[in-house]
């Protein structure tokens, strides 16, 4: 392939799949974002006013008060295909509530669409990704136990935290068949106490 004449096309790297643990972003994406309501750094907005971005300041996990709420529609439906094992819908689900949501309750989303993309990583073989993004879903899990939004979250992070620590034990080598026995589900609790 020629780009221009007498020259060879340079390399280009493909771009990184949403499923890739270790995806590096292009240096001239590093800098801006894909945010319409966000600018590249320098520069300001024209009534000197910034919107609010669609990604809130990061803000560590914390357990909040919209735990007392219904869980939404769209956090069930997410459930509802991590149950499946449908994990890369369940990811592309959760993902879209995720990014939208302002409160601290928004780790509780990501936490349960990491858990889902660790399993899809370990179906797919790859021993490295389903240990560190289950890793990543447990961290976002912890302050929401024992429950959050009538989900049974300690449940879940125990039984995940099992399983990461055998596939962990075994290493690459030796990594299980997937699904395993007692694949962690999400639960919902009915009452609390």
């Amino acid at each position: 392939m020629v780009d221009a004449p007498g020259r060879t096309a340079s390399k280009v790297r493909a771009q990184p799949s949403i499923w890739s643990c270790r995806a590096h972003r292009p240096t001239a994406m590093r800098t801006r974002s894909h945010s319409p309501t966000t600018r590249a750094r320098g520069d300001s907005w024209p009534s000197g006013d910034t919107p609010m971005s669609v990604h809130p300041k990061k803000t560590a996990p914390r357990r909040t008060a919209r735990c007392d709420d219904a869980p939404p529609d769209a956090l069930l439906h997410g459930i509802d295909e991590f149950n499946q094992q449908e994990f890369f819908e369940q990811h592309e689900t959760l993902e879209g509530i995720w990014i939208h949501e302002p409160d601290a309750v928004r780790y509780l989303y990501q936490g349960i669409l990491q858990v889902g993309v660790g399993f899809y990583h370990w179906r797919r073989g790859n021993w490295r990704g389903a240990v560190a993004k289950l890793g990543h879903g447990l961290a976002k899990l912890e302050p929401y136990r024992p429950s959050c939004m009538t989900i049974d979250v300690e449940r879940l992070v125990l039984e995940t935290a099992a399983l990461r620590e055998e596939l962990e034990r075994r290493g690459p080598a030796d990594l299980p068949a997937f699904p395993p026995p007692g694949l962690p589900r999400v639960h919902r609790i009915t009452s609390r106490v």
